[in-house]
């Protein structure tokens, strides 16, 4: 999810019915009577890549998907993370197609960020109205399965008489919050900013200081209340679909299930159908990936902080310290600090003897790897020499590192990220904080200490073992028989009869 400033959309095969580009070979509409499951994504690939893993367990079925892609809102940032993502799944899923809607202007009259988000994403319905009938005119659409930032194609798909789901990128307890919102809203005198560390009470949530409530939540002005206007039809849905699986949020999914959440409305059905971990990219493996083989098993730690986490040089520093003194093996993703005048323009090359102290990487050779801007991170998660993921709490990288069995250290940066470490750390026992990740620094003792602790201790062995468990149950959920599958095969079900 992205409750900060979002990424952009990207691109990139061409619908020829809605722009006149030729259409790559690998692309086509669906034949004629081919059932088709509408997806459309907010901008990122935060959320496409969740919503194109479920579209793949949707082809398996023997549908067909198709994905109107709105275009990039923010030029200055770079778009190749997405457009690489849907070239590689258009030509390993051709039952999957990517259609690019045209570009629209757009008319501020506010300069609140949220607001305009919104208001660009609504923009967009009368595209999303046009790409809707023309491929209505060769596809029989069964379904439309909206994020839930783009909830106003509600009024589109209730003109078109098509059904619409509510796809949720997030975890069970965003969801309970975004259905309290309203609720909380018409409770509450001022906004989440002026209360400090005073707890906020979500049922089926753990206190969550007010503190640490979504970044565009926070300020209780217009953008807020355009939030809570939104969130207000997600019970207009048919249902909502959500990227995570039974076992780990039960207690928070039976509180949204019996209403709790949404009083005085009914709540729509809640399919749990994750954890969804986004593809490998193939092709050349990583060198960082041969480095891990010739590492002890369960004995590195990877830090890694998303495709938006970066740091200042003094606070890599810092990490870079911990690191070295803490004396484990590790595996680190660095990234060039952000432009203070444009936290969203495209990184600079990484310039690693500027960044990191003087002669950390010779004293630290053989012991760990810096790998700039990327790396492989389910495969780096799911190496067997892997134990602990520092991590920003995104909830995709959340689900990776769960799914592959790791302890998680917390190190919450933006958007929902710090009501998710208080969740995993505080609830669900499988995550230990970094200090000071809420005061802007966090001080090298306090980076070895957390790393040592959860490698070394009887607490953080407890700590693991549960992650441990954790891969075990979300496993099974993807299984046959499995909660998750059974969720899917329940939707497929309610598809191939509608309509």
């Amino acid at each position: 999810m992205t409750l900060s400033q979002p990424e952009p959309a990207t691109h990139y095969l061409l619908n020829k019915d809605i722009q006149s580009s030729p259409v790559p070979s690998h692309t086509h509409l669906s034949p004629p009577s081919m059932d088709t499951v509408v997806f459309y994504p907010a901008p990122g690939i935060g959320h496409l890549a969740p919503m194109t893993e479920f579209a793949k367990l949707l082809v398996a079925q023997g549908f067909s998907v198709a994905i109107p892609i709105l275009p990039p809102m923010y030029p200055s940032v770079s778009t190749s993370e997405t457009d690489d993502y849907i070239t590689r799944i258009s030509s390993s899923h051709p039952s999957i197609t990517f259609h690019r809607l045209p570009p629209f202007t757009v008319h501020h009259s506010s300069t609140n960020m949220a607001v305009r988000f919104l208001s660009e994403l609504r923009a967009a319905n009368p595209l999303l109205r046009d790409f809707l009938q023309s491929i209505s005119q060769t596809s029989n659409i069964r379904a439309i399965l909206t994020d839930f930032f783009c909830m106003d194609v509600l009024d589109v798909a209730a003109d078109l008489q098509l059904p619409t789901y509510v796809f949720f990128t997030c975890s069970a307890f965003i969801l309970a919050y975004f259905l309290y919102l309203p609720t909380l809203h018409s409770e509450m005198t001022c906004g989440a900013n002026e209360l400090g560390e005073t707890p906020i009470h979500i049922p089926g949530v753990p206190p969550i200081p007010a503190s640490h409530m979504p970044d565009l939540t926070r300020d209780r002005d217009e953008g807020l209340q355009a939030l809570v206007d939104l969130f207000s039809r997600l019970s207009d849905s048919k249902g909502i679909i959500l990227n995570s699986f039974e076992f780990l949020e039960s207690r928070t999914l039976k509180t949204i299930r019996e209403g709790h959440c949404l009083p005085n409305r009914e709540t729509p059905p809640v399919y749990c159908v994750g954890p969804l971990i986004n593809e490998s990219k193939g092709g050349e493996r990583h060198e960082c990936l041969a480095w891990l083989d010739k590492q002890p098993k369960g004995s590195v730690v990877f830090l890694c902080f998303g495709s938006r986490g970066r740091f200042t040089a003094e606070q890599v520093k810092e990490i870079a310290t911990g690191l070295e003194r803490s004396d484990q093996r590790f595996v680190w993703v660095v990234r060039s600090p952000p432009d203070p005048e444009n936290r969203l323009a495209n990184s600079n090359e990484v310039d690693l003897d500027t960044l990191l102290p003087v002669g950390f990487l010779e004293r630290t050779e053989g012991r760990g790897v810096v790998v700039k801007e990327w790396a492989p991170q389910v495969e780096v998660l799911n190496h067997e020499a892997t134990a602990v993921f520092v991590t920003h709490c995104g909830w995709n990288s959340v689900l990776e590192g769960l799914r592959a069995g790791v302890g998680l250290i917390a190190w919450p940066l933006y958007a929902e990220q710090k009501m998710n470490k208080v969740v995993l750390v505080d609830e669900m026992k499988l995550a230990v904080e970094l200090k000071g990740y809420d005061k802007g620094k966090v001080a090298a003792e306090e980076v070895k200490n957390s790393v040592r602790w959860l490698m070394q201790s009887d607490g953080g062995a407890e700590l693991r073992n549960r992650a441990k468990g954790m891969k075990d149950h979300a496993m099974a959920a993807l299984s046959d028989g499995g909660s998750s599958h059974a969720a899917v095969l329940e939707l497929v079900s309610l598809w191939k009869k509608c309509c």
